[in-house]
């Protein structure tokens, strides 16, 4: 085992404070390995504020020392920071390792990784000792955050304590040459977790994995117990198996994400670029969303009503087992009920999973935390995180200047595809997606993991960020929290999209504002209406709404959000009353509702106001015949951009919207007054509805350029020509694409998101940067 610490022993040399992703990824042992070889004296050690090194040198050999370690620091490591000082040097030759000193927890933790080459290959090499183990790993790869319950990073801190290590793991364990030096997943299949199916399957000389691809290919349903939580397996090339898998799960149109042993699979259902086989292949390893290449034999119902997939690659050694022998790509969807959270334990799987899967491959090493897998896409040739979860939580994300002396912050998110956020010492470290929280066994998991997070990252808040909405249970659990001690800071929800963007982006706290341009589904404004097409003038501290989308009647409330034809109703009865818009084939059926919705809307009967962006998407998915009603968020939205792909510009014909001076708000609006007359003269003509569809993407961002560019005129050049997008509508690639080439056009710069989600998802690090903003300047 490591030495004993004799730091603070009497001597001259130099004290390194070395902060970020820098346990768990062989970072001392690359230290101990660059200080060796420059016949340096010292000590290297973890601590709960990260690595601390003692060397005994001469500043320009530090200085040396200090390069080799950036240059050659290990593949999952991170150096956000590196202070030096004089320092009491330890009385040793040569230059060790030694044990980890506790203190208050201020390092980050890894994500976890995918299976490095080197693993792979003693994967795949039959005389090697860890051949076909389901479970290898090395400091490069495997379990990291999904394990770890305290900090530091040590075995006895994670859930690989229950399986001490046998002698010739130990040997590779201590080791500082071997790259499984202070491995903490370190086992082998003598000492570490094992498989087992269940109930077994008569295949006589296969092993556990060998046993569930072979149900796989016979059409069975398998859960699978992954790094951070449960899976359900099926083979996506057989519809008669994908079909059971939508029957059970209750999940009938949303579709599945995809897992291929390679690229080169892949690419016979879609064609990735440079940047998408980039995110495919990198450590994070996410679902990467692609159009695809046209009708393939993967089964209709993996991914109904739309033209891409989303696939990854194996990113465990037991994913590489069972995709070795399948040449068609499998379903892997999360292992849940309907809207509730993964399942992570075996008997919680049991529980909640027996109606579904019909076999279950389960290991026994527990999952401390719960990891959903992260999504991507490539965006206007830039990728982009529509969900951060496992690969990328918790790595923290590195402050804007100016934040650098906030007090501690946690933010609480939102409602739908909630994280929270915790901001300290410059850095914000945002948690992994943690799902809707209208569900009851979300919300206890959204609370479960909170509390390990202020325990593992021993954080005290100072201040504590929530959103505007009275009644998102997010908002409430921080009121509640206000006893504990720290300031409630309440935060309007578009500012916060702005926010993240900005802080993202690394625009400094004191910079002049910008121009921030923030279209979602709905969030709750200072007015008590529902925003959700905004234009806002906008910093860290504050922001003055310059423009909105033209307020709509959303008749029913929360009902027009599961119903596009409400909304279809609201805009029409208002703009096309005298296009006989009534028998559009959307409205067949629906005359008893329908005209007690115009009832509604003329009385103003349960019909809040809203300047939603997504509800508009939503209305012409309806009129357009593609969704009258959804089954998941953002269905109908999706659905229309789906249809316009493969669509080519014709000219400069798209629809058109008006640019509002100013209306009952008192701002500037962005009317949809032209769009619909023109919309149903094309519906009424035949026109297509993926032509449709096109006309009005592109209408939109020409109108949403052409507000911003009146509002330059209007108010002068105040934000000086920097834009920034963010809300959930930003994850509709056809509109972002077209919409930031116009901006660059008209000489715009042009701020986006990528590292964090432009949804709901990163909500809590704009309330955060808001927070810490405002406390800065009290």
């Amino acid at each position: 085992m490591a030495d004993k610490p004799s730091f603070g022993a009497p001597g001259g040399g130099e004290e390194i404070r070395i902060r970020g992703i820098v346990q768990g990824v062989g970072f001392r042992p690359m230290v101990y390995r660059v200080a060796s070889a420059l016949g340096l004296s010292g000590e290297v050690c973890n601590d709960g504020e990260g690595v601390l090194i003692r060397v005994q040198a001469a500043s320009r050999a530090v200085d040396a020392f200090l390069d080799r370690l950036r240059a050659e620091a290990p593949p999952l490591a991170r150096i956000d920071s590196v202070q030096r000082q004089p320092g009491a040097m330890p009385a040793v030759e040569g230059f060790r390792i030694v044990a980890s000193r506790p203190g208050r927890a201020r390092t980050a933790v890894s994500p976890d990784a995918a299976t490095c080459s080197a693993c792979r290959a003693e994967l795949d090499a039959s005389g090697d000792r860890r051949y076909r183990y389901p479970f290898v790993n090395c400091t490069h790869c495997g379990p990291r955050f999904s394990i770890v319950s305290a900090i530091p990073y040590d075995r006895a801190n994670t859930s690989m304590k229950d399986f001490p290590m046998c002698p010739d793991c130990t040997r590779e364990y201590r080791d500082p040459a071997d790259r499984r030096y202070h491995a903490q997943p370190n086992a082998c299949a003598g000492c570490g977790p094992a498989l087992t199916l269940e109930p077994a399957a008569a295949s006589p000389g296969r092993d556990a994995a060998e046993q569930a691809a072979h149900l796989l290919r016979q059409g069975a349903i398998v859960a699978v117990k992954g790094l951070g939580g449960f899976h359900l397996a099926c083979d996506a090339a057989s519809e008669r198996a994908v079909s059971r898998l939508r029957a059970r799960k209750h999940r009938y149109e949303k579709p599945f994400a995809l897992m291929a042993r390679d690229i080169g699979t892949i690419r016979r259902y879609c064609d990735p670029g440079r940047l998408e086989c980039a995110l495919l292949a990198s450590a994070a390893a996410p679902v990467v969303l692609m159009p695809a290449r046209g009708p393939g034999r993967l089964a209709e119902a993996v991914a109904p009503g739309q033209h891409s997939y989303g696939f990854m690659l194996p990113y465990t050694p037991l994913h590489h087992l069972l995709l070795a022998s399948l040449p068609d790509p499998i379903v892997l969807t999360s292992g849940n009920r309907s809207q509730e959270p993964q399942c992570v334990g075996n008997r919680e799987a049991r529980a909640a999973l027996g109606g579904i899967a019909d076999y279950f491959l389960f290991h026994d090493r527990d999952i401390v935390n719960r990891l959903d897998d992260s999504v991507a896409q490539v965006v206007g040739g830039v990728p982009r995180l529509l969900r951060r979860a496992r690969g990328y939580a918790p790595a923290p994300l590195p402050l804007p200047p100016g934040f650098e002396k906030s007090p501690a912050v946690l933010a609480f998110g939102g409602e739908l595809k909630s994280t929270f956020c915790l901001l300290r010492d410059g850095h914000a470290v945002l948690s992994q997606h943690l799902g809707d929280l209208e569900n009851a066994r979300a919300y206890e998991a959204f609370r479960k993991t909170l509390a390990l997070y202020l325990e593992l990252y021993d954080l005290k808040p100072a201040a504590l960020a929530v959103d505007l909405h009275p009644d998102y249970l997010s908002s409430k659990l921080g009121r509640r929290r206000v006893a504990d001690g720290g300031r409630i800071i309440e935060t309007q929800h578009h500012h916060a999209h702005i926010a993240a963007c900005l802080a993202e982006n690394g625009v400094p706290l004191d910079a002049p504002p910008v121009l921030g341009i923030a279209l979602d589904g709905l969030g709750y404004g200072e007015d008590g209406s529902f925003w959700g097409g905004e234009f806002l003038f906008a910093d860290y501290r504050g922001y003055r709404r310059l423009a909105c989308f033209a307020p709509v009647p959303m008749p029913g409330g929360a009902a027009a959000i599961r119903e596009p034809w409400r909304m279809a109703c609201a805009y029409l009865q208002r703009y096309g009353s005298r296009l006989h818009w009534e028998s559009l084939p959307v409205f067949r059926s629906l005359h008893r509702q329908r005209a007690t919705l115009e009832r509604m809307i003329a009385h103003g009967i349960n019909t809040p106001s809203t300047t939603s962006c997504g509800r508009l998407f939503d209305a012409v998915a309806a009129v357009i015949g593609l969704r009258r009603e959804v089954t998941y968020e953002g269905q109908a939205a999706i659905e229309l951009e789906a249809v316009a792909r493969g669509e080519t510009r014709q000219g400069d014909l798209c629809y058109s919207f008006d640019i509002m001076a100013g209306h009952e708000t008192g701002c500037a609006s962005l009317s949809t007054q032209p769009l619909w007359p023109a919309l149903l003269a094309d519906l009424a003509a035949g026109v297509s509805p993926g032509r449709i569809s096109y006309r009005f993407h592109q209408g939109l961002a020409q109108a949403i350029a052409g507000m911003i560019v009146h509002l330059r005129k209007r108010h002068g050049d105040l934000w000086q020509g920097r834009v920034a997008l963010s809300g959930g509508v930003f994850q509709n690639a056809l509109l972002t694409g077209e919409l930031q080439g116009l901006l660059r056009k008209s000489g715009f710069q042009v701020l986006s998101h990528s590292r964090v989600p432009a949804n709901d998802g990163g909500l809590s690090l704009g309330q955060a940067a808001i927070a810490a903003a405002r406390m800065l300047e009290s």
